[in-house]
């Protein structure tokens, strides 16, 4: 017993009675308050009154005027629309104006006011006023202008042109004039024998005298130096006729490489004026004569359109050979560009004859309407768009030299 009295008393069951009891209504509120005098009487003439009176609910428009609750003050209109004041706009001007073609301007670094002191963020933190700081002109993105990029015409690259001579220190007049850039090897010749040349302020007429590179040679009076030499590749375009000078001719190629050396250049070989592709100029008279003469071998491809399809026959044909102005003129080789379209054939030459590919192709019953030169003598078009040019490196111009291609 001493046990269960440590643990306390047990708890009260609750008696079956008072689970009986039936369950509490709910009353709901009513409408009506009691006013404080209510409080004061007795609750019997409270509830009586309550009887008497009918119940009412809270109701809009007319009802809402007969409404128990105490009302606390008048009755407060709707505000009216107040439109914008000539502040504000000025408020927004001064923030910023943002329009469709100028953008709102950014406030400056340490200009942000507080509105509570009306300072800067950088004079409540440093007590001073922020320095001045020079804008850049590009600062505000609706006064930036874009410089235009001034287009400059790249140099030409400076070979080892160094004139070859014998073991004495002697090289040939008319060499020593070609490149000078004066004119050609055959052409100095002329100029030789007419006695335009002199040699230490002598005239030479003789051909095949040979000076040595410190005398001092002049053209009528004019001293010749050996010209810095010049490579210039141009992809042709159209309805350019390839000429140094012609009066009567509306478009040279010479207009497209204006301006791009101070040397005298010329063409080496040509195109006619429908025909297209890679064209070279230079100042390097040796070098011409390597690229045009036939015993040199510089191969040539063509890309040819016809106005029908090649047979098999007429390519056979123009591998062995064609008969052109009494010679036979055979291409090293000819081939579909594509299988599917016969129209078009590429043609490997190497022949140096003016419109060689059109009268092979017109001997046979063929109308040439494209010709377009894709390579020369090692040289490609890649990278090179139609009527652009560009300076021979180094490397291209030594494997010209050196004969090989």
């Amino acid at each position: 017993m001493k046990e269960k009295e440590r643990f306390g008393k047990k708890p009260v069951r609750r008696s079956k009675s008072d689970e009986r009891e039936p369950a509490r209504v709910y009353k709901p509120r009513t409408a009506t308050q009691p006013s404080k005098q209510s409080f004061e009487k007795s609750d019997d003439e409270s509830s009586e009154k309550l009887k008497k009176e009918p119940r009412r609910t809270l109701g809009r428009g007319n009802d809402r005027e007969e409404s128990p609750r105490e009302r606390r003050g008048p009755r407060k209109s709707a505000p009216l629309y107040k439109p914008r004041t000539t502040k504000v706009f000025e408020d927004v001007k001064n923030k910023g104006k943002k329009t469709y073609d100028k953008p709102a301007q950014r406030e400056k670094r340490g200009e942000r006011t507080n509105e509570g002191t009306q300072k800067s963020y950088y004079e409540e933190r440093f007590g001073k006023k922020a320095p001045i700081i020079k804008e850049d002109k590009y600062a505000n993105p609706a006064e930036a202008r874009i410089e235009k990029k001034k287009k400059t015409t790249p140099t030409p690259p400076e070979f080892d042109n160094t004139l070859k001579t014998d073991k004495e220190g002697n090289i040939r007049l008319n060499k020593y004039i070609s490149n000078s850039g004066l004119c050609s090897r055959r052409v100095a010749d002329e100029y030789i024998e007419k006695g335009y040349i002199t040699v230490n302020n002598k005239v030479t007429t003789e051909l095949g005298t040979k000076v040595k590179l410190t005398d001092e040679i002049c053209y009528k009076g004019k001293q010749l130096d050996p010209e810095k030499k010049v490579y210039i590749l141009l992809n042709k375009p159209k309805d350019y006729i390839t000429t140094v000078e012609d009066p009567n001719a509306t478009k040279t190629v010479m207009e497209l490489i204006q301006g791009a050396c101070e040397q005298r250049v010329y063409p080496v070989g040509r195109l006619d004026r429908n025909s297209t592709g890679l064209l070279l100029f230079t100042n390097d008279g040796e070098l011409t004569k390597r690229l045009t003469h036939p015993s040199f071998m510089k191969s040539k491809i063509y890309e040819v359109g016809l106005d029908k399809n090649v047979k098999l026959e007429d390519m056979n044909t123009i591998r062995t050979g064609v008969e052109i102005e009494g010679e036979m003129v055979a291409a090293d080789a000819v081939e579909y560009v594509d299988i599917n379209d016969k129209s078009v054939v590429g043609i490997e030459i190497h022949s140096g004859q003016n419109r060689i590919v059109r009268n092979i192709f017109e001997k046979l019953g063929y109308r040439v309407y494209k010709l377009d030169r894709v390579y020369f003598a090692g040289l490609t078009k890649k990278n090179l768009p139609r009527g652009k040019w560009r300076f021979l490196t180094q490397k291209e111009v030594n494997m010209l030299q050196m004969n090989r291609f």
